[in-house]
C-alpha cells in the first residue's frame, strides 16, 4: 500500500501513533508551526510532533489543493489512498479523486450524525449516552461520503471528551487498518450516508466555555465534560478572576444562581438554575489544576463565587 497521511488535531496525531505502528506512510502532511500561548511561541501541530517521533519529516500546506509541489508530489508519488483525519482543510481536486481508493477519513461520530468539527464535545453536551465512530469516503459535501466501517461505543456517566477521543481514536484506528486491508483485496463494501438523519456539530466557540448557572446543574456538567481538555469550562468570580472548572457533579439542592449553596466534603457546591453543582477540581488563574476541596479551604470566608459576571448565554 502506498499511502499518504494528512492531519493536524490530537485526535488525528492518536490515530497516527497507532496506525504507524504498523502502515509507512510515503508522506505525512500538516500544518505548518504556527504563534501560540501567552508567549505566541511558534507550536507544532500535535500530527508534526507525533510523525517526528515516529522518524518522519512532515510536509507543511497551507492550502493543499493551491500548491503545486504537492500536486506534484500526488503525480509522482500515486499514492493508493490519502488518510485524512481532523485535518481543518477541504479536500479537493486532484487530491479527491486522483487516489484509486480516495481520500478515506475516521470520523468520532455515528454519521450521519455530528457531522462537522466538534462531534464528541456536541454530543456530551446534549447529553447523549451513545456516539461511535465511522470509516469513511471524503466527497465534496462535508462529512457526507459513504461509510465504510462504523462502531458504536456508549459515552460513560462522566467520560470526558479527552477520554472519549482517546477510546475513539483507538476503535477508529483498528478499523482504518482493516479497511486498508480490504482496500488492497478488493473487498470493501460501501453504503450511502441518508441525508434525512444528518445533524451538525459546529466548532465549539470561546463564548461557548463560560459557564451560566441560571442553566441546570446537569447542562452545566456536560459542558464541563464536553470541553474537558479544550478549551475547558469556566465562571468569573465576583473579584472577576475566571475559574476553570475542570471535574464536578450534579446534585440536588437549591440556592440564588451562582451562589453558595453549601459544601460536600469540603468541596463547594454551586447553585444552578435546577439543582447545585459540586466542584471537584478547578484551576486558578496562575495556579495548577487543584481539587474542589483544596482550593475552596483557601479562599475567604463567604460566598465568594456570586452570580459571575456576562451577557447572555452559550
Amino acid at each position: 500500500m502506498r499511502l499518504w497521511f494528512l492531519g493536524n488535531g490530537p485526535f488525528a496525531a492518536a490515530c497516527f501513533r497507532i496506525l504507524a505502528k504498523e502502515t509507512p506512510f510515503l508522506r505525512v502532511i500538516t500544518a505548518p508551526p504556527r504563534p501560540a500561548g501567552r508567549g505566541l511561541h511558534f507550536r507544532p501541530t500535535p500530527v508534526e510532533d507525533a510523525a517526528r517521533e515516529a522518524g518522519y519529516t512532515p510536509t507543511h500546506s497551507f492550502r493543499l489543493s493551491e500548491e503545486p509541489a504537492l500536486v506534484q508530489f500526488l503525480a509522482t508519488e500515486r499514492p493508493d489512498a490519502l488518510v485524512v483525519i481532523d485535518f481543518s482543510q477541504f479536500i479537493r481536486s486532484p487530491f479527491l479523486n486522483t487516489p484509486p481508493w480516495g481520500c478515506l477519513n475516521v470520523h468520532p461520530s455515528l454519521l450521519p450524525l455530528y457531522r462537522g468539527a466538534a462531534p464528541v464535545p456536541r454530543a456530551i453536551m446534549d447529553g447523549a449516552e451513545e456516539t461511535g465512530v465511522t470509516v469513511f469516503r471524503l466527497v465534496p459535501e462535508m462529512d457526507a461520503g459513504p461509510i465504510l466501517a462504523q462502531e458504536r461505543h456508549p459515552i460513560p456517566p462522566g467520560a470526558t471528551s479527552g477520554e472519549m477521543l482517546e477510546s475513539l481514536a483507538k476503535s477508529g484506528s483498528q478499523m482504518l487498518a482493516h479497511v486498508l486491508q480490504s482496500r488492497q483485496l478488493g473487498v470493501c463494501a460501501e453504503y450511502a450516508q441518508d441525508p434525512l438523519h444528518a445533524t451538525y456539530a459546529p466548532k465549539v466557540l470561546p463564548g461557548e466555555a463560560l459557564i451560566d448557572w441560571e442553566a441546570s446543574a446537569w447542562v452545566i456538567w456536560h459542558r464541563v465534560r464536553a470541553l474537558n481538555p479544550a478549551p475547558g469550562a469556566y465562571a468569573i468570580l465576583k473579584d472577576g478572576r475566571r475559574l476553570k472548572i475542570w471535574k464536578a457533579f450534579p446534585r440536588e439542592g437549591e440556592g440564588i444562581p451562582g451562589g453558595l449553596a453549601g459544601e460536600r466534603e469540603g468541596c463547594p457546591l454551586v447553585a444552578c438554575g435546577t439543582g447545585v453543582l459540586e466542584l471537584t477540581e478547578v484551576q486558578a488563574e496562575g495556579r495548577n489544576r487543584t481539587e474542589g476541596s483544596s482550593w475552596w479551604r483557601g479562599q475567604p470566608s463567604g460566598d465568594s463565587l456570586g452570580i459571575f459576571q456576562r451577557t447572555g448565554r452559550p
